[in-house]
Parts: structure tokens; sequence; C-alpha cells
């Protein structure tokens, strides 16, 4: 077992990141943590789930204690690509600390951030006599930056089928904008995405009159669609946005009017709507834009990527706190930022997103002060000692 010290979030995390694993390669990252947890004393499982066209994935669960309160930490070791590796000042795997800094791809997202809670959680219960008092387990998948087709929304499900019941959650992605505490995910908007289809009729340029132009139509629609607002935001969200992110007539040649023209977009909703009302508000829009004149169509992508909020109360509380005594800041409680894992969490418990800093995620040179991996397992462990308080 780790020693206890703040050193054990630095050399778990140094262990992860020398892991390769980039979607959906593991290269050895959940063993790195089914080490640790087995000889702390968890019941561990390595779970592999499928799909058609999509890769295997490893994922790991594993706990300790049978009785509630039952709380558990979430996250996940695959990584995106490093890009230009010799354009990094460090070894994008090397797990290298220069300068106060741990270098490496995933090092902010997020496997520092599960580093420290498996620091946490093992100095915990190195102080209680290797027991919770309740119980703590972890949700690690292998597939957050890809499809995200075989990681924790089947976890869950597989745990749910076993009887596991959580009564809270905390997921280590990188949360904070600036600086460490100075925010917490209570919540994300839903995202949808769509095809923009006009119909029109192939002709030659200089016979406007025996085709139909679908350029002009394409462009009024995409006005008629993205200028008036979806909604001016709830009380704890920012407004809906639909945005159009390409056009496309497939035409190489100038002197053809094409025959049908494409706009795809997304949006990013919040809680004024389901999936099934904001498909129903777009296409009425169309409809009134279109008239009588205009072919048009949406093809709708599946989604699984849908709003949900955990509302302010004991729990969030009791990670302000946390988060204030280590840090002297009281964290924003946002709805901002993209999607991630904690919509598939909140359909079996309330879930909040802290982690570290995440200004360097996904670049070259990502990187984490190693104070912030000190002060990160020392909120953890504050959140698990006021929960089983």
């Amino acid at each position: 077992m780790l020693s206890g010290g703040m050193t054990d979030a630095l050399s778990i995390a140094r262990d992860l990141v020398r892991c390769r694993s980039i979607t959906p390669a593991d290269a050895g990252a959940l063993g790195v943590l089914e080490n640790l947890l087995e000889a702390a004393g968890f019941e561990t499982h390595r779970v592999t789930f499928s799909e058609a066209g999509t890769a295997d994935i490893d994922n790991l669960y594993a706990r300790i204690g049978r009785e509630g309160p039952h709380i558990s930490f979430a996250g996940h070791t695959d990584v995106v690509p490093p890009g230009d590796e010799a354009a990094w000042t460090v070894g994008a795997f090397a797990g290298e600390v220069k300068d106060g800094l741990l270098y490496g791809r995933g090092t902010v997202d997020m496997k520092g951030g599960i580093a420290c809670s498996v620091a946490a959680a093992l100095q915990y219960l190195a102080d209680h006599g290797g027991k919770p008092k309740g119980s703590i387990s972890f949700l690690i998948t292998g597939d957050e930056e890809d499809v995200a087709v075989n990681g924790t929304v089947k976890l869950l499900q597989w745990a749910a089928a076993r009887g596991e019941k959580f009564d809270h959650c905390v997921l280590g992605e990188p949360s904070n904008v600036e600086t460490l505490g100075d925010c917490i995910k209570i919540g994300r908007r839903g995202s949808q995405s769509g095809t923009l289809h006009v119909e029109g009729i192939q002709g030659h340029v200089a016979y406007p009159h025996r085709a139909s132009n679908p350029v002009p139509d394409i462009s009024r629609l995409i006005l008629a669609l993205s200028d008036e607002p979806l909604d001016h935001g709830s009380a704890q969200f920012q407004p809906s946005n639909l945005e159009f992110t390409s056009v496309d007539v497939g035409n190489p040649a100038s002197n053809v009017i094409p025959g049908q023209a494409r706009a795809r977009f997304n949006i990013r909703y919040n809680d004024l709507h389901t999936q099934a009302s904001l498909r129903e508000l777009v296409e009425t829009r169309l409809a009134k834009a279109t008239g009588n004149r205009i072919k048009a169509r949406i093809v709708w992508e599946p989604s699984n990527a849908n709003v949900f909020v955990t509302k302010p109360g004991a729990f969030t509380d009791l990670a302000v706190a946390a988060i204030e005594g280590v840090t002297g800041r009281k964290p924003e409680l946002s709805t901002s930022g993209g999607t991630s894992d904690a919509r598939f969490i909140s359909q079996y418990c309330p879930v909040i997103e802290f982690g570290l800093v995440g200004q360097t995620m996904h670049q070259v040179d990502e990187r984490t002060p190693v104070s912030d991996l000190e002060k990160l397992t020392k909120i953890y462990r504050g959140i698990l000692d006021r929960y089983f308080a």
C-alpha cells in the first residue's frame, strides 16, 4: 500500500501518464489502478464491453464497503493523441516533473484527477483501519475521449444489474478555469447535431430559369434557424445556442447550379428543452421559413448527451466547504462547457465535476503543478471526511 504522503498522487499520476493509453488503447493504465485498489482491500472487476462498429473497451469497477452512504469517484484513463511529439518540451508519455510541473498527455484530462482521488481514498482508509464508514467506489473507463459507447454508460448498467446503488459521485474532470478551486461543474447542457438538406434542380448557370438554385435558399434558412434565440437561459443554465458548422454543395463546377445543398449544425441546449421538444421547435421554425416553395428537411443525428443538473444542496455544500478549506476560494457552481460522462452518471445519482485546472488539456505540453495535485488530494480527502462524518 502507498505510504499516504502527499507524493502519492504524484507517483500514481506519473505511472498513469507513462501508459500510452490513446483511445481506445488501455496500455496498462487500468492495471495500475487495479493493483493499488486491490492492495487496499477493494473488490475489483475488469469488465470489457463491445458493440458492432466500435472498439472493445476495458473498464474498471472497484468498491470497498457494502453499506451506505456510498460515494463513487469516476473518471477515464484514455487520452487524446499527443500530436507532434517532437514539439513537446519533454516526452509526451514520460511523466516527467520539470520546474514543479508534471508534464504528459492526460496529466490534466484526467489522469491527475484520478490519481488524486485514489490517493485520497487510500489515505482515508489508512486512517480508519482500512474500512470506510459506508462505501467508496471507483468507476473508471477507457473511451470517454472517443464515442463513449462501451465505457461509463455500460459500466453503470452492469453495476446496476449487480444491485449496486450509488448515493453520490465526484467526477474528476478538469473543471477549474483559471486556478484550483474556482469552479465546480454541477450540470452540463445537452448536445444535439443535425444536417439541413435543401433540394434544388441542377442546371446550367446560363439558363437559371430551367434550374432551382438551393444555395440562396439554404443561406436564408441558416439565418432563419440561427438568428432567433432558442431561449434566454434558465435559473441554472446559459441560453441554448444553435451553431452551423459547415455548408457543402458538393459541386466542383463553376458553371453548374447544384442540385442540393447541406449544412451541418450543433445545438447546445439547457433544461428548458428535451431532445424531442428541441427538435420540434427547430422543425417548426424550418417549416415557417420554407413556406410552400423551398424543399428542405433536417436529418437528426443520434445523441446520448442529454442535459442534466445537480441542484445545489447538502452534497454541493459539502464539496464547496472542502474546496474552500484547502484553497480559500468559494467555487462557482457552473453548468458551462461541453459534455462529459457525468451525463450518464446523473441518471443514477447526483454528480459533480471537480478536478484540476483545464487550461492545457489536449495541448502540446499538457501539464499541471505538482502543488495542485497535492491540494486536490487534500480536497478529495476533505470530501471523504465530511461525507462520512
